[in-house]
Order: C-alpha cells, then structure tokens, then sequence
C-alpha cells in the first residue's frame, strides 16, 4: 500500500515482525495519527522521549523521525494521513491525553466508522472514508483548542538541538556521514550533541543515526528485491562487505539472512 493513501494499521505486538518495526527509528512522506486504545509504553518524537498510556492521541508530522514500544498488553491504530489532507492537521508534532469519556467515546465512534468506510465495498466508500478522516482532523483541532498539549521540554535547548538533529538525519542519512559532520553542521561538539541526545532520549547521538541507517536496510531487504550491494550503495557504504559487516554487528544476522525471513506485508504503513 503508497505510503500517501489514506489507510489505517493496527497498532500491536507482533513476534514475527520483530520489535525493531515499530522501536527503530523511522519517517514518512506522509503524516500519521496514533491513537492508543489500552496499554502503555514510550514513544520517541523528533528526539524526544515521553510516555503514553491508554486514550492518547499522538500526532507525527510527514519526515518528522521516531519510533515507539509496543509491549503485549499495547493494542491501538495508526492513521496514514494523505498529503492532500496534511494542511488539515497541525505543522508539529502533538500528543493528546483524552481523559473525558465523552470525548473518549466519541474518538472511538471515529475511528469505527473510518474503518468501516475503508473495510467497505459499497458506492462511496473512498469518499465516505476520507470525510471520516476530514471530522477526525476537526475532532484533533478541538482538543488542542480545549486541552494544553504543550510540552514545556520541547522548548529547552536540548531539545530544540537534537529535534534539529534528528531532522538533518532525515535529509542525510543516506549520505553516511558521521556525527562529527551532523554536529558541525549544528554548530556544536559531538560530545555535546550525544549529551543532549542521552537527555532527550536516552540514546547516543551515534546510536539515534545508526538505529534509523539500519532502519531503511532492513525495511529495503524485506520490501525490494533490490541487490544488497545496491542497498549498501544507496545507504552510503563504501562497500558491500561493510554494509555486511555493520548490519550484522547490529543485527545480529546478515543481510542475506534477514532477507530469507521474508515480507512484513500489511505492517509496511506503520
């Protein structure tokens, strides 16, 4: 399925796909909406790290970075937002507790009848589903109107750093540079960049770019037929004997061996 189609994935624990789709770091073209039914975890945005529990809607805006646990008691959905639709919803990131039920019922009722409009097969239903998606858009305005989604850490300059950081990793990670590069171009030391990073998200600087690397290798060796000599090309490697090597030493198989546990079908959107 294009990653630009209106669309909606469970979001779940899934053994066989591995905890790495939903926890490595990753972006998309296209916004999407989270809507978390029941179970709690950590989701990390553009560098940041908080929690989220049951009836939390979480905005990601298209190429904004991130990545988040789903334990077994996590159940909830995705929304894959169309371009077309993106000025609709907001420019930055959002993360909504709804602890009304009124409002929680009526969030419930919208996501029902968008997946009932998109499990359709009757006249309409691309339409239908797309208005549901339109009054979803318009139940998000108000609560952020109603409710301070603010997040005072959000403005702190470590923050602001490494969302900046995580958005250069986005444009460039396929260029292979090293933090050194990413931090130059920040203005600031490496040491001061993975400090801020260790802050915000607990993880290193180095760790941030490398988990998002390794990310679109594997997304590329389980979704293309593409040669991995060709991926290792694309991601920025030298060579593919140290693509190899990097991906095993990460991974913990190498690419060959990834690849032969096969396609991640319906999961691709989220």
């Amino acid at each position: 399925m294009p990653d630009t189609t209106l669309a909606l994935a469970p979001v779940a624990q899934n053994a066989h796909h591995g905890r790495w789709r939903t926890e490595a770091m990753r972006s998309h073209t296209s916004p999407r909406l989270i809507f978390i039914n029941k179970g709690q975890g950590r989701i990390t945005v553009a560098g940041l790290t908080s929690g989220y529990g049951p009836n939390n809607l979480i905005f990601i805006p298209a190429h904004t970075m991130y990545g988040f646990e789903v334990g077994p008691t996590v159940f909830g959905q995705m929304v894959t937002i169309p371009p077309a639709m993106a000025s609709e919803w907001p420019a930055a990131r959002m993360h909504l507790r709804l602890r009304d039920v009124v409002q929680q019922k009526e969030l419930a009722m919208l996501f029902d009848n968008l997946e009932r409009e998109l499990k359709s097969n009757r006249p309409g239903n691309t339409r239908a589903a797309h208005y549901h998606a339109g009054l979803l858009s318009v139940f998000f305005e108000r609560q952020i109107a109603m409710h301070d989604s603010s997040d005072s850490r959000h403005t702190t300059a470590a923050a602001r750093l490494v969302a900046a950081y995580t958005d250069l990793i986005e444009r460039d990670f396929r260029r292979h540079l090293g933090v050194a590069q990413y931090a130059a171009a920040l203005g600031v030391t490496p040491t001061h960049l993975t400090r801020c990073c260790k802050a915000s998200c607990g993880k290193s600087a180095l760790a941030l770019l490398n988990d998002r690397i390794l990310f679109e290798a594997r997304m590329m060796l389980r979704q293309t037929k593409v040669p991995v000599r060709q991926i290792a090309a694309a991601l920025g490697f030298a060579s593919a004997a140290y693509f190899t090597r990097s991906f095993q030493a990460q991974a913990g198989m190498t690419p060959s061996e990834f690849r032969r546990k096969g396609p991640m079908g319906q999961l691709i959107n989220l």
